[in-house]
């Protein structure tokens, strides 16, 4: 019943279907392990050193702290809250999950090569805008035509411009498939497309492609948009506010330089003679 009306709540908050089921997924790992004991911060911190010798990374054990350490407030159990782990702001990802800007084309002329006009136009539309796979519903063909879209998203709404050029094709494909209002990416049956779908299609382009199945997921396109735009423009309170973060210390953790670009920017200091 806690659970149920915390979902409840989750929704009303407007909370992300993937983030709505990642809280419900953590929590009910928790009650399995919990069992029939008694749920005080004992208990709650002893399952936080029994995901820790389980071998699960310091960050996702965090992330799952959090759904624990809210459903915890929405219940008024503030006293069984658990301390993160303190974790070192990681100075540059990883190169086995990038997706770089040629790796990214290669996908859309793989996609065209397939006959996927709809999942090539998804992703350009995405990688061009940096919205989240979950406002893909909002691109539809009155915006096209207007070049913009409000987003109402977590009780926050705020403005995506979409360019002319993508406009222009935004609008000769819908014509195309005879959508004359509403959205613009449906399946054949006229429904919104799913995130798992979204996710299956671009999975399936990687080995025609030659890019790395870890680089391709829809967010990954999100995430190339933010580095591009801040390479030309530098104005990261702006990103900001496009991504719709909230923090701007959420927009620097997309703006981290990958190893190999860090290790060119210490070789470039000079101090080896």
């Amino acid at each position: 019943a806690e659970i149920l009306a915390f979902t409840q709540n989750l929704h009303s908050e407007e909370r992300e279907v993937g983030t709505i089921e990642k809280y419900l997924r953590n929590i009910q790992a928790f009650a399995a392990w919990v069992g029939d004991r008694s749920v005080t911060k004992e208990t709650a911190t002893a399952w936080k050193e029994r995901l820790r010798t389980e071998g699960y990374q310091s960050g996702t054990i965090n992330s799952m702290l959090s759904a624990l350490n809210k459903f915890f407030t929405f219940l008024g159990w503030e006293d069984c809250r658990v301390k993160y782990l303190k974790v070192q702001r990681k100075m540059f990802r990883s190169t086995e999950q990038e997706l770089n800007k040629s790796e990214y084309l290669r996908l859309l002329e793989t996609a065209h090569e397939l006959g996927k006009t709809r999942l090539a136009l998804l992703m350009e539309t995405i990688c061009a805008t940096g919205i989240r796979v979950s406002e893909v519903k909002y691109i539809t063909v009155e915006a096209a035509q207007t070049g913009r879209v409000d987003v109402a998203l977590k009780g926050k709404i705020r403005t995506i411009l979409i360019p002319n050029k993508l406009c222009r094709k935004l609008q000769k494909y819908a014509k195309k498939r005879k959508i004359v209002s509403g959205e613009v990416f449906l399946t054949r049956n006229g429904k919104s497309l799913s995130r798992r779908q979204i996710w299956a299609e671009m999975k399936g382009l990687c080995k025609k492609a030659e890019v790395a199945p870890s680089k391709v997921f829809p967010h990954n396109l999100r995430h190339l948009f933010a580095r591009t735009f801040y390479h030309i423009y530098k104005d990261i309170a702006k990103l900001a506010d496009i991504l719709g973060h909230s923090s701007i210390e959420t927009t620097r953790i997309y703006l981290i330089s990958t190893g190999i670009e860090h290790a060119r920017q210490l070789e470039r200091l000079y101090l080896v003679i």
